[in-house]
């Protein structure tokens, strides 16, 4: 009764650290697009207000600045403790997929800009957020899934190695002998020793 009560919690227990890891993943996450929001929206003014670009060109820019900070951000606070043994695939991925981000956050942007002629300070900000929104959702599953890979856990066969081979060596004994078996051996080969001495 009580082992199948443990059966039934174990599971449980899994997938409840599973959902912890994903829940302080999400919120270091939301901390480091929570200051790339800053930067990006702080950019985007301050380039539509001190320049005569147009407003997509700004929000570019303002995007690219972005996404420098995210990875300052991503590599070494959020995902500090994936892989890091292909930086150059790593970097390219996500030059890769923060593009793609670029694409869709800017693309919402023209949109309501040139295709609904929503194009004052505030509109602009306003869809500005938005497309930066819909962009959060794919950077995060990218970045987490090809970007910021997982380092392999150790599988259940190499555990039971392990385990194996400490069952052998609490078997075998100290260095020098050979478990029980090797005990009566040597004490049949003292007793041999000892009769030596006594028959010549």
């Amino acid at each position: 009764m009580g082992g199948s009560r443990e059966a039934r919690t174990r599971p449980r227990s899994a997938v409840r650290r599973r959902i912890d890891r994903l829940v302080r993943e999400v919120a270091k996450f939301g901390a480091v697009g929570g200051a790339g929001l800053l930067v990006n929206l702080a950019v985007f003014n301050l380039v539509r207000h001190t320049t005569d670009l147009q407003v997509v060109r700004a929000s570019v820019i303002a995007t690219l600045v972005a996404i420098l900070s995210n990875y300052i951000g991503f590599r070494y606070f959020t995902y500090r403790d994936r892989d890091k043994s292909g930086r150059t695939r790593e970097l390219t991925l996500f030059l890769l997929f923060s593009a793609a981000g670029l694409v869709i956050e800017n693309g919402v942007l023209y949109a309501a800009t040139y295709g609904l002629g929503l194009d004052s300070p505030l509109q602009s900000n306003v869809f500005k957020f938005l497309g930066i929104g819909v962009a959060t959702l794919f950077r995060f599953w990218s970045y987490r899934t090809w970007v910021f890979r997982a380092l392999p856990s150790e599988g259940p066969a190499h555990g039971a190695a392990d385990a194996e081979a400490l069952l052998e060596d609490d078997a075998e004994g100290p260095r020098g002998a050979a478990g029980p078996a090797g005990a009566r051996a040597d004490v049949r080969d003292a007793g041999q020793e000892r009769a030596g001495h006594r028959v010549p």
